[in-house]
């Protein structure tokens, strides 16, 4: 298998065959059981369940995994996102490094930062916190990560060896969600299988890892011809827009698989994904809810990509 499946998840995480109501939203709010028919597919259950496995895999290593975090600028959402990763690194017995440097640091300076990270033999893996501070071009920066330490999966070779089906270090995300996959037991093999969304970051190494599970894959994007009908064809669909509640109940086939990638927030402070949750659980067959869905699988892979970083680098 293409991704082996992380020893217990099956046994340990609960995938309730039930309609059960969504953990309450950013504001408070929460749906009612009536509503949904969808089964909920929990990422925060199934991913604590590989941080517990990854964690008592580092202890019994003979060394601590290292991994640097440098994030540019004093971004909010960034600053979150690393802060979450930093605890998530620690609980797991990895040693994380976070390097803060000004908005106003240079493409070189930065450059130099990854050139002196990537030559320190106790940094397994590498993580640049997207976006940068204008004046810095992000290809740059990624093109310089050693592709060993490229925990994000971001390099064009490690992006060249997941097209070509030689996957090494896979990006985070689209990883998370193959697991969210594998967990609730979604038979990808003939089925078909709709990305909404192109991006280098999720997208496209997504559509690479589903026809490698022998899925039919179908990419739509904001130039796609009649898109909620692409989408009502789909069997297992993952949006990935970035844009609020874009997918509605009405672009769904009864019983689809909804993955749901995006993270927006609204003026009301709420947070919601790119498909609308409580119409669209009343159509599908499973659903992962936003926030406490694909957001924390992509840390846990962050964390396993690490640990595979390091073993590999001492020939393991």
């Amino acid at each position: 298998m293409l991704l082996p499946l992380w020893e217990g998840v099956r046994r340990s995480v609960r995938f309730d065959p039930s309609p059960q109501p969504p953990p309450a939203r950013g504001g408070g709010e929460s749906f009612p059981a009536a509503a949904l028919s969808a089964r909920l597919i929990d990422g925060r259950a199934i991913a604590n369940t590989m941080r517990q496995a990854l964690a008592a895999r580092v202890a019994a290593l003979p060394f601590r995994p290292g991994l640097a975090v440098v994030l540019v600028g004093d971004d909010p959402a960034s600053a979150v996102y690393v802060r979450s990763k930093d605890r998530a690194a620690e609980m797991a017995g990895i040693a994380v490094t976070t390097l803060r440097l000004p908005g106003t640091t240079t493409e070189a300076a930065l450059l130099a930062e990854v050139a002196r990270l990537n030559e320190d033999p106790g940094i397994d893996g590498i993580l640049v916190q997207l976006p940068l501070p204008r004046g810095i071009r992000q290809e740059a920066v990624i093109d310089l990560i050693d592709p060993a330490k490229d925990v994000d999966g971001f390099h064009p070779l490690n992006a060249g060896l997941l097209a070509a089906g030689r996957p090494s270090l896979i990006p985070c995300t689209p990883l998370g969600v193959m697991k969210l996959l594998e967990a609730a037991e979604v038979a990808l093999s003939g089925r078909r299988a709709l990305v909404l969304g192109r991006s280098h970051i999720v997208g496209r190494p997504l559509v690479a890892l589903l026809l490698a599970a022998h899925a039919t894959v179908t990419v739509a994007h904001s130039r796609t011809r009649d898109l909620a009908a692409e989408c009502r064809r789909a069997e297992v669909l993952v949006a990935a827009t970035g844009r609020a509640e874009m997918v509605r109940a009405d672009w769904l086939a009864p019983g689809a698989t909804v993955i749901d990638v995006g993270i927006n927030r609204l003026a009301d402070g709420r947070l919601v994904g790119d498909v609308a949750f409580a119409e669209c659980a009343a159509v599908a067959g499973a659903i992962t809810p936003v926030p406490g869905g694909v957001g924390p699988m992509t840390i846990a892979c962050l964390l396993e990509n690490t640990v595979t970083a390091a073993m590999r680098r001492r020939g393991g």
